[in-house]
C-alpha cells in the first residue's frame, strides 16, 4: 500500500503542477500577444491594457478547474498504472516467503510496458515453480534410484558377515555389478548437470568421426552379433570438430539402447554431410519409442511403460546424457521413426571443417 500511495501522491502532484503551469502560460502568453497587438492597433490610445480584477477572477477560476481536472485524471491514471504494480508487488512478497504460485494481474492492457512487465514477471514465476518441481522430482528419483543398490548392497554384505551368504567368486561378482550401477548413475548425473550448467568440459578438436565410429564398430561387432544383431556402417569421411571421447559415448548409449530393447536386426549407423551441417544418424528396426513419451524422451528419468526403445529397465538417464553432450557441443538431437519401423536418433554436429 506504500507503493500505491507514495506514488499516487507523485502522480496527483506532478499532473496538477503541469495543469496549473499550462493554465498560466496560455492565460498569459493569449493576454501579452493580445496586448502587444492592441498596442500597435490604432484604436489602442487611451486604453489600459493591463490585467483588471475581474481577469485575475477569471484566471482564477480557470486554474481551479484545472486543478480539479488534473486531480481527477491523475487519480484514474494512477489507479490505472499502480492496480498491476500494486499485484506485481504482493506477489514478489507471496514468492519471497515461499508461495511460488502466486501470479500478478496485469490489469489495464492499453498500458502496454506494464502489462508485458507483468506478464514476463508471471512467466518468470512459472518457470520457477516448474524448476522447484522438478528439483524435487529429482530429488525423489535420485533418492529411489540410489536405494535399490544400496539396499541389495548392504544385505549382501551384512548376510556375508552373519555368515548367511559365502563370499564366493560369483556374490562378490554380483556385488561389483551393484557399485557398477552406482557409478554409472552417479557420473550420468554429473554429466547431465554440468551440461545444464554450462560447465561440461569438452576438448573440441578437428576429428575424422569416419575412423572413430569404425573402431567403435569393431569393439561392439562381436557381442551385437551373439546377440542377433548386425552392424551397418554408412559413413561419409567428414573431419568436424568435436570431443571424440563424448561422442563415443552418445554412440555407444544409443546402441546399446538399441541392443537392448530393439527386436533382433539391424542396427545402422550413418554419417553424412546434409545442408552443410554433419548428419549423425543410429537406427534400429523396432519397435521405436512408445508414443505417449516419443515427444519428451530426452527429459531425465523418463522410461517407456509399453515395449520400446526407451530405456525402461535403465535409470533413466541415458537419452537426457545423449541430450546433454550433444548440446552442450553447440549441435541437434532429434527422435524420429525410423523408415522400418524403429527408432532413429538423429544428431546434428554443426559444420564440417574444411
Amino acid at each position: 500500500m506504500m507503493l500505491m500511495k507514495g506514488l499516487s501522491r507523485q502522480i496527483l502532484f506532478a499532473m496538477s503542477s503541469m495543469a496549473v503551469a499550462a493554465g498560466l502560460l496560455v492565460f498569459f502568453g493569449t493576454y501579452f500577444a493580445f496586448s502587444i497587438l492592441f498596442y500597435f492597433s490604432p484604436w489602442s490610445e487611451g486604453t489600459d491594457n493591463w490585467l483588471t480584477g475581474l481577469d485575475f477572477i477569471i484566471l482564477s477560476i480557470l486554474i481551479f478547474i484545472a486543478l480539479i481536472g488534473a486531480a481527477v485524471a491523475s487519480i484514474r491514471l494512477a489507479r490505472r498504472i499502480l492496480e498491476p504494480l500494486e499485484s506485481l508487488a504482493q506477489s514478489a512478497r507471496r514468492i519471497k516467503d515461499g508461495d511460488l504460485s502466486a501470479r500478478a494481474v496485469p490489469g489495464d492492457h492499453s498500458l502496454g510496458e506494464t502489462a508485458l512487465l507483468v506478464e514476463d514477471f508471471n512467466a518468470m514465476a512459472q518457470r520457477l515453480q516448474d524448476m522447484a518441481a522438478d528439483m524435487t522430482l529429482w530429488n525423489a528419483t535420485i533418492a529411489h534410484e540410489l536405494r535399490t543398490p544400496l539396499t541389495i548392497l548392504k544385505g549382501r554384505l551384512q548376510g556375508m558377515i552373519d555368515g548367511v551368504f559365502e563370499p564366493d567368486e560369483k556374490s562378490l561378482y554380483a556385488l561389483v555389478l551393484q557399485v557398477d550401477s552406482l557409478a554409472r548413475l552417479v557420473e550420468d548425473l554429473r554429466t547431465v548437470t554440468l551440461a545444464d550448467s554450462g560447465h561440461l568440459d569438452l576438448r573440441i578438436q578437428p576429428v575424422r568421426l569416419k575412423d572413430e565410429i569404425q573402431r567403435l564398430a569393431g569393439v561392439l561387432e562381436q557381442e551385437l552379433k551373439e546377440d542377433g544383431f548386425e552392424l551397418r556402417l554408412q559413413l561419409s569421411d567428414v573431419l568436424v570438430s568435436v570431443d571424440t571421447m563424448r561422442i563415443r559415448q552418445v554412440l555407444l548409449a544409443l546402441v546399446t539402447n538399441a541392443r537392448r530393447y530393439a527386436i533382433r536386426g539391424i542396427i545402422e549407423i550413418s554419417l553424412s554431410v546434409e545442408n552443410e551441417m554433419t548428419i549423425l544418424r543410429v537406427a534400429d528396426e523396432g519397435p521405436g519409442l512408445d508414443s505417449d513419451i516419443a515427444s519428451s524422451a530426452f527429459e531425465p528419468f523418463r522410461r517407456g511403460t509399453q515395449s520400446g526403445s526407451l530405456e525402461k529397465g535403465g535409470n533413466g538417464l541415458g537419452l537426457s546424457v545423449v541430450r546433454a553432450i550433444v548440446e552442450a557441443h553447440r549441435g541437434k538431437i532429434r527422435y524420429a521413426p525410423s523408415d522400418k519401423g524403429g527408432a532413429m536418433f538423429e544428431i546434428s554436429l554443426g559444420r564440417p571443417v574444411s
